[in-house]
This record gives C-alpha cells, structure tokens and sequence, in this order.
C-alpha cells in the first residue's frame, strides 16, 4: 500500500489506473475509521480494481474552531486498518494541498443543503460539496461508496454528481450499528458511558417509528409522534430535529407511501448525532 500526500501525485496515479483500463473505486473519510469505513471499502474491492481511501479532516464543514480541533485523529492507526484491508493507496493530504491559499472557489447545492442538517448547521453542506468534487476531481474514481448513516449528506453528493454530470458512480450502502443499535460514528469515542445510554434513545425511537410503520400506520404525524416520545423521555438528549422526509428530495412529507426517510439529528453532551432508518409504506 502506498500513502499519497500530494495532489498532483494522487492524479497521476488515477492517470495511470484508468489507463489501464482498470477501474477505480474510492472512499472518502475524515479517519478515525471504524467498521462502518471498512465495510465501504470491502464493498469498494468487489466492484472495482484498485481502492484509494481518502484521509482528510475537512476543515470547512466544521460549525465550530472546537469542534475540528476535538475531532478524533489517529493517522497512523487509520493506515494500519487500511493495510490490513488491501487498500492500494491513501490519499492524505494537508489542508493547504485542498485549499491552495488564495482560492475563492466554493460548491453549493441549493434547496437540499438548505434544511435539517444544514439548517442546523449553516455552511456544512458547501463545506461537504466543494470538498467532495475536489476528491472527485483529482481522484478520479469509477465509483465511490458512501453510508447511509449521513443520510441527507449523501442526497446532497448524488444531486451533485447528478447536476454536474460528473463521471462517477455514487453507491449509499446500510449503516453500520454497534451491537447495542447504535451508528457506528467517529464522534461515539467521545461520548462517556452515560451520554452512550442517552445516545441509545435514537436507535429506539427510530424502531418505535419503524413497528409503527410496518403496523400499517401512513400518517407521517402519528410515526414521528412515536419517536419523538422515546426521544423526549430522555433527558441525556437534545432534539435537534426530526422529519419524515422524501430519500432524493429531502422535502418533508406528510404520509409513509413509497419509500420515506426518517431522519434524526441530537445532541448528547457536547456530541452531535445522526440516523435515520427508511420506511416503506
């Protein structure tokens, strides 16, 4: 396995790949890699030739200074995990590699980063696009596989990829949970064993809101009424939002028909959580 820090050596190396007529498959992470990670790229080596892994904490989709200088960070275990994977290269760059000083370029996709998530957390989505086609753009993959987990965060890529006619195939694969329900995030390594149990309120909440479904029940009022209540009667936990909303569009909707999205955004401690769980009616 090879560690790529530098752009122009990470396109060439694509350059070369895709001369061969091999095709190259590609996910993008910000470390701290967990089994939700090593799931995507085992899917990566099914469907493609070559993996490359991006390491990158992306400075520009943090809400806060604190938040980015708190997030977890361990390179060289995050190469270990990726040796042992058969990964073929990981791009780390340095900030300074993705935003060269002097750039005054930026990515937005309107209406979808506009609500929930990116209500929340203004920027987050322009921070997430432009970086995301920098990686496109000088990695150049076939496919690239992203989770489920960041659910709204996906929606916004493939819109991207979809209005830019970008020449790359974005696959959205299950969450991955811990045993106890929870979603395996890179943000759990800093929640205690009390904001842990509060957190598990979400997992619960979203199977309240699922049987409820299942049972037949459409109004989306009446299912988002059976998470909230989980989620409120725990006072570890702050609600953020919680919306049924249409997959692509991330519009709210008004009954579970078709396949629907219930998306979950709280905090626990000083610890921002995402889920979300599809229903179908």
């Amino acid at each position: 396995m090879e560690i790529v820090r530098r752009v122009n050596s990470m396109k060439e190396v694509s350059r070369q790949v895709r001369a061969k007529g091999r095709k190259l498959g590609f996910v993008a992470t910000m470390g701290s890699l967990h089994h939700g990670h090593l799931s995507l790229i085992r899917w990566v080596h099914e469907v493609s030739d070559v993996v490359v892994v991006s390491i990158f904490v992306n400075p520009t989709q943090f809400e806060s200074g604190s938040d980015l200088e708190h997030y977890p960070r361990d390179l060289s275990r995050d190469v270990d995990l990726c040796v042992a994977e058969e990964v073929d290269y990981v791009f780390a760059p340095t900030a300074d590699e993705i935003y060269p000083p002097g750039g005054t370029t930026i990515v937005e996709v309107q209406g979808i980063s506009d609500t929930l998530e990116g209500a929340s957390r203004p920027g987050h989505f322009r921070g997430v696009s432009t970086v995301v086609l920098k990686l496109f753009e000088i990695v150049a993959p076939t496919v690239a596989a992203f989770g489920r987990k960041d659910a709204q965060q996906a929606a916004v890529i493939r819109r991207m990829v979809r209005d830019l006619m970008l020449d790359v195939e974005v696959a959205v694969l299950p969450t991955m949970r811990d045993d106890d329900g929870l979603a395996l995030s890179s943000r759990n390594a800093r929640l205690s064993e009390e904001d842990r149990r509060s957190a598990l309120a979400i997992p619960r909440a979203l199977e309240a809101a699922r049987d409820l479904a299942n049972s037949g029940q459409k109004s989306a009022a009446r299912v988002l009424g059976a998470a909230r209540e989980v989620l409120e009667a725990e006072p570890g936990l702050e609600l953020d939002y919680l919306e049924l909303v249409d997959g692509d569009s991330f519009e709210p909707v008004t009954e579970v028909a078709g396949e629907r999205t219930l998306v979950v955004g709280a905090r626990v401690g000083s610890v921002r959580l995402l889920d979300n769980v599809i229903l179908a009616g």
